[in-house]
This record gives C-alpha cells, structure tokens and sequence, in this order.
C-alpha cells in the first residue's frame, strides 16, 4: 500500500490530555504550570536534536527510521528464505531483544497465529524464550522440531548469561541431531566484538545482523533485533520504519500543542514531581496487550536513577504498571478510583478495530441482557474505554488518552518513536543518563559470583557471608 499523505493524516496518532487539566479535574495541571515548564521542556527538546545519533551517548536508535535500507533488503530476503525452510522461528534474547519482538507479534499478528494452520500463517510458527525456567525449554522442546526451527540468537556482547545457557542447549542438540548450527541459527550481535562473533567465526561463518553499537536493548525494536522476526512473520517493517519516520517529523518542534511526546513527557514530568510515582498504561485492545511489557522496560529502566548528570543524588523515576481494558476494570480500576492519589492513567484508544462482531437480539425478557443485540463488540469496548476515563475523572484521577486510529504497522511504529522520544525528554527534564542501566549490572555480576564465573571471587565471599538469617525464617 502507498503511503500518501492524506493516508499518513488518517493514520495519526494523537493525544488528548484534557482529562489532565484542573478544567476537568479539581488536582489537574493548570496552564500556568504547563506554561513555567515550556523552558525545561524547550530544553530537553534541544538537548535530544543536538545528540541525535551520537553513539557515545547511546543516542543512534533516533536514526533507525533513515539509515537501514540497505539491512532492511537483506533482512525481507532472510526473511523469505526463513518462512521457506522452517516450521518454526525461535527467538533467543532477554529484555529488549525478546519484548520487542513479542509485542510486535501481538500486535500485528493473528492473536491466535501458531493455532491457524500452515495455509493460513503468513510464516512459521513463532516463540520467544525471554526466560531461563527449565520447565520452558523443556516444554518448548516438546511441541518444536529442532531441524526444522530457526533460532535467532539476540546479544549484544554475546555474553547475555540467559541468552547463551539457551545458545549451549540448542548448539548441543542441534550438533546431537546432525544439524550444522549455520544452518538453522542466526545471530543479532555487534559487529566486531563480543562472543557471538567469536562463536561465528569458528563455525565458519554464521549468518548475523548487527546491533548498532548507539543503540541500547530498550531502543532496539526497529532495528535488525525487532525487524528480522517481524519480517519472518510477514509484518510491513518498512511501514514500520515510516511510521517512526512520521512521528519523529511530528515532534521536530518545541511546541507543546505541536509535540505529541514532548507534551507527554512534560505532564508525566509534573506528575511525577506531584508525588504521582506510579505510571499505569491500559490499552483497550488485546492487540497492544504486549506494548505495555515494552514501555514498562522502556520508562522503568531509563528513569530509575539514583544521580544526575552532574553527580547529585536523586532517586527519580515511576512505576510503570500494565492493565488491560476491559479486563482490569474488574480487578485494577477500583483501586485506580478510590485508591491512593498516586497514578497517572495512560489508555491507548483503538478508534477502528479490525474486527467489529455484531452482537446478536436475544434474551428479550431479561433488560440487562437485551439492550446489547444490535451493538458490536467493538463499540462495547469503545464505551467501555469512555466510561472508564469518564469515572475516574470524575473522582480526580489524572488520565489521558492515547487514540491509535488503527492498529496497523504504521502506526505501531508512530507508537514506538512516540514512547522512545517521550522518555528520552523526560530523561533529558531530570538531567539524568537515560540510557544506561546500572542498578542492573549489580544483579548480573551476583549471578556470576553464584556460578563461579572467574573474576567474581570477591562477590561470591559476600554472597555467602549473606546467608539467611535463621531468626528470621518462620
């Protein structure tokens, strides 16, 4: 389909913060305050334009919407060649490298796309192990034929521990079956260091596609690490790209009213310095379920810091929460309504659903059964989202609402680039390093010194000097 104007129009995801306002709730957010934060937010804007791209700051996910055309043409012929020898497609990656990739295939896949069968698939059966529990690759071994599975190893050092105790299972027992492993395996890596290039060269020579080194685990989805599955599965990834494209073009300018990420990284930015510490997205739509794991990474992992850029102490960042429309309206809401005034309520709207499902007359004896017949299931949920942003609005919640006119490959990539750019200005608000992750390093160098890694000596001496206390175990 050819991308015009008008269609890009049409395909416009925008953002309604009326229910963010003291207008409409009595604790919003005033003009004034937005008006005394147009400086900051002018400045985090300028800070993301000047160091678009620069890799040193782990800043080349901006450019991702530009500079692949060449990787996206290899990637579409890997892509086909995939779909055309195996049955199954086998993510290995953790983090970034498996979120994307799932939250892409709900989104724009059959929500049910390993049950259809082989003629109605538009690839092969697809999995992500984004976990180390034996019982999953146990169990995933069962319903998979190894010689007819592509695995595409995610890692960026090639050194991921969770990633590559899977890599060591798989390589075994594609070895045991007289697989060659260039065969059936495909790495996502750097491109000149780490293990996985290493483990290439012995091999002879493994098919591999490159992590940018400017591009961080959280900021990858466009790249070869989300594009290569995605195009496995017949997903548009230049349509993808374009969206991103488009919402970047969106937010080139310092305007609030102009600025879709920028105003959200503002009120997010008030809010969070209101006390309002947790951060729940709940989209109406079980396509973009998985969007919320994504973004949960994304705003968790960027903003919890504990020191800002010029070494001050801080302790910033929300608790991002996933819910689901409808379904936590009846286990979520209620504490959302008359809970603790700590939240901020983002929905992502659907306007126009793939499916409408008309819903049947009947029951024409019991009201509260008939008044749905002659509705759809698509204006029931739609009502649903209304009401429910109508309800806490009406107790003082702040909320906003997020339309997508369509879930589509265009606009899934509107919503990555709009979430990527937000959390980079509100970084940029609090003058922390939005792309680092250090309180996740002291985890992995623990789980080193526990199985004897060498170098860990030190760790491990503590670890076991940390035993459990006797005196507190009931």
């Amino acid at each position: 389909m050819k991308l015009t104007d008008e269609l890009r129009k049409a395909w416009r995801v925008r953002v309604d913060y009326t229910n963010m306002t003291d207008k409409y709730i009595a604790k919003g957010i005033s003009q004034k305050t937005l008006d005394a934060h147009k400086k900051l937010a002018k400045s985090a804007h300028a800070f993301v334009a000047e160091n678009r791209g620069k890799d040193e700051l782990f800043m080349g996910w901006t450019e991702l919407p530009y500079n692949q055309d060449a990787i996206v043409a290899d990637i579409l012929a890997t892509a086909k060649l995939v779909r055309r020898k195996f049955e199954n497609f086998v993510v290995l990656g953790i983090g970034g490298s498996a979120l994307g990739p799932i939250m892409a295939f709900n989104a724009l896949c059959h929500l049910h796309y390993n049950d259809l069968p082989k003629s109605k698939r538009k690839g092969p059966k697809f999995f992500v192990e984004d976990n180390v529990d034996p019982v999953r690759m146990k169990e995933l071994l069962d319903v998979i034929d190894i010689k007819k599975t592509c695995f595409n190893v995610i890692s960026k050092s090639g050194a991921t521990s969770e990633t590559m105790a899977q890599y060591l299972i798989i390589a075994d027992l594609l070895k045991k079956a007289g697989v060659s492993i260039r065969e059936n395996v495909i790495f996502t890596t750097d491109a000149k260091k780490g293990n996985l290039v290493k483990i290439s060269k012995s091999l002879g020579g493994v098919k591999s596609y490159i992590l940018p080194d400017g591009v961080g685990g959280r900021f990858s989805e466009l790249s070869p690490v989300g594009l290569l599955p995605a195009a496995v599965l017949g997903i548009d990834i230049k349509a993808m790209l374009k969206g991103a494209a488009y919402m970047d073009k969106l937010c080139k300018t310092a305007d609030l009213k102009k600025n879709p990420a920028l105003l959200c990284a503002t009120l997010q930015y008030i809010s969070m310095n209101d006390g309002k510490n947790i951060g729940v997205m709940m989209p109406y739509s079980d396509n973009l379920k998985f969007l919320s794991d994504w973004y949960a990474q994304l705003w968790a992992e960027s903003l919890g810091k504990n020191e800002t850029l010029d070494g001050k102490p801080c302790n910033v960042g929300q608790t991002p929460v996933k819910a689901l429309g409808v379904t936590d309206q009846h286990s979520q809401v209620q504490l959302y309504t008359e809970g603790p005034y700590d939240k901020v309520i983002t929905f992502l709207a659907v306007d126009s659903y793939r499916e409408k499902t008309p819903i049947p007359h009947g029951c024409a004896d019991i009201p509260d059964v008939s008044f749905l017949g002659g509705h759809t299931m698509e204006e029931l949920i739609r009502a649903e989202n209304k009401a429910t942003a109508h309800a806490l609005t009406m107790a003082g919640r702040l909320n906003y609402t997020i339309h997508v006119p369509e879930v589509n490959a265009f606009t899934l990539g509107e919503l990555l680039f709009l979430f990527e750019l937000q959390t980079a200005y509100a970084g940029a608000m609090f003058n922390i390093n939005t792309f680092n992750q250090p309180g996740v390093e002291a985890g992995k160098k623990a789980t080193f010194a526990l199985l004897g890694k060498p170098g860990y000596a030190d760790q491990k001496a503590e670890l076991d000097a940390a035993a459990p206390d006797e005196n507190y175990i009931v």
